[in-house]
Parts: structure tokens; C-alpha cells; sequence
């Protein structure tokens, strides 16, 4: 069994509303979509065997200064599938990417009581550096965790 990913374009974007739908408490609105698109290669569907059973949807921010940092809007995958490294995939990629690109920091919200998440990131080397409270509206716990991480570059090849 082999995975894949693949980029985000228009033809198959109802894939990724169909596993947002399956994944995640929260209905995302055109906003996240055109950011997802407008990412580029940040944004990938991941597969197994072919069948897409994964993503990872980023935005792309400009910090004050100018600097670049990436915000993982979502990452998911089914709930059969995972253990299999699809997610470890998906976030390897950009971890890989935002050090190709010269990205030093990625960052996301977690909800307070996703341990799985929590532990999934922390073994990437992410950390907790803040708690919001009240960050979502309509599930609960209403409290997130920001996680980040910041890239180490790639030495510079002599």
C-alpha cells in the first residue's frame, strides 16, 4: 500500500469539503478554501492506495517585518487510516517546505482537550506557547492551544 499526496486545485477541492465535513466539529467558509488554494504547494491531499483519506490545508501570513510564517488551518486524516503515517507525511511536507522556502515559523490552534493532536505535534518538536480562551464559538471545550514551531533551515550547501 503506498501514500501519496497531491496538490490542492479547483477539480478536486470538494475532496478536502468532503473530509472536513467527516473530520473536524467545525463548518469551514469560502475564506478557508481560497486560502487553502492560494497556498500552493502547502496545501496537499494526502492518499492511500488512492483513495484520499487526508489533508493538510495551510495559509500562508506576513508577520510585521515582512517575514513569512505558516498557519496550519487543518490537518486531518479518516479515522481508519491513521497510524499508517499519513499524517507524519502531510506535516513532514511542510515542515520541509517552509525550510526550502526560508519559513521559520509554522503555527496552529489546537482544542484543549485533543490530546491526540497535542501529543501527534509535540513529537514534531512543536510547543504550547499560548492558551486562548473562548477561541471557538460553537464547540466545546471553547479553549485552544497555540502550537508552534520554528523551522531550523537547512545549512547553506558549500
Amino acid at each position: 500500500m503506498r501514500i501519496s499526496l497531491d496538490g490542492l486545485r479547483d477539480k478536486n477541492l470538494m475532496q478536502l469539503k468532503k473530509l472536513n465535513m467527516a473530520l473536524f466539529p467545525v463548518r469551514y467558509n469560502d475564506k478557508y478554501y481560497a486560502d487553502a488554494l492560494s497556498s500552493g504547494e502547502f496545501t496537499k491531499l494526502g492518499y492511500y492506495s488512492d483513495i484520499c483519506v487526508g489533508a493538510v490545508a495551510c495559509r500562508l501570513e506576513k508577520k510585521d517585518g515582512g517575514a513569512i510564517r505558516v498557519y496550519i488551518m487543518t490537518l486531518g486524516v479518516l479515522a481508519p487510516y491513521r497510524g499508517l503515517g499519513i499524517g507524519t507525511k502531510l506535516l513532514n511536507h511542510v515542515m520541509d517546505l517552509s525550510a526550502k522556502q526560508n519559513i521559520s515559523e509554522i503555527y496552529l490552534h489546537v482544542q484543549t482537550n485533543n490530546e491526540d493532536a497535542i501529543s501527534f505535534y509535540k513529537k514534531f518538536g512543536f510547543e504550547i506557547t499560548e492558551t486562548i480562551e473562548n477561541y471557538y464559538t460553537n464547540i466545546s471545550p471553547p479553549d485552544c492551544y497555540v502550537v508552534s514551531k520554528l523551522v531550523t533551515q537547512p545549512a547553506a550547501k558549500k
